[in-house]
């Protein structure tokens, strides 16, 4: 679906997590690497915990996520899946026509660019097995060197910049030492602000996956 022309494109950011300030950070990250041509809005799911930190909730998310995305298809033009695991994602694209993408997804396509081995760094570890799964469905398995987790409880870590940041530069660091990543994926929605904070401390590109994601949609709904 390309642009309407009687207004800007708008793109729609669903924040599965049932955390209004995320949404409006996340927007916020959004529209800065938008186009001007675009509009970003956000929506907030309301049964989502605050934080996904589990697959459970990982998983649960999906329908409400979904919902959201058909309750706004005629408004918007594409659609954005603002956390980590894409929960939802594969719904929305086998029930409507509208350009859709994840954040977990366009970061490993961005990241494994040029044949490139990119690891993620996080703070959920109960999502490791969800996280493992999306390079298999991406086809990127044998780029991917793993996911390491910063030291701490996720929630806690939230609550706290300096302190999350110092964590997550940890976890990256030990993608690039320890794994050989040649990129370093920040994975979540809501670790935004710490992906672009971290992006200037690294040699190796730092992706941050919202960025990636409005890259992503972009294209698709310009095509």
């Amino acid at each position: 679906m390309g642009q309407n022309s009687d207004r800007r494109a708008r793109i729609l950011l669903i924040n599965p997590n049932s955390n209004e300030a995320t949404t409006t950070m996340m927007v916020a990250i959004a529209t800065s690497a938008a186009a001007d041509a675009f509009d970003i809005v956000g929506a907030t799911a309301t049964r989502a915990p605050a934080m996904i930190v589990s697959a459970d909730a990982l998983e649960a998310a999906a329908s409400e996520v979904e919902e959201i995305a058909r309750a706004n298809s005629r408004a918007c033009d594409g659609i954005i899946v603002s956390a980590f695991g894409d929960p939802g994602l594969a719904g929305i694209r086998a029930a409507m026509k509208l350009p859709a993408a994840g954040i977990g997804e366009s970061a490993m396509l961005e990241a494994a660019e040029n044949g490139r081995r990119f690891g993620v760094a996080t703070t959920t570890p109960l999502l490791q097995a969800k996280i493992d799964a999306l390079p298999d469905m991406l086809g990127l398995r044998s780029r991917y060197t793993g996911t390491r987790f910063a030291d701490g409880d996720p929630e806690v870590l939230m609550r706290d910049p300096a302190r999350l940041r110092a964590a997550l530069a940890g976890a990256v660091e030990a993608c690039i030492a320890q794994d050989g990543a040649e990129a370093v994926i920040i994975g979540g929605g809501p670790l935004g602000e710490a992906a672009r904070e971290l992006q200037p401390m690294f040699a190796v590109p730092v992706i941050a996956p919202i960025p990636s994601a409005v890259r992503r949609i972009i294209r698709l709904v310009t095509a």
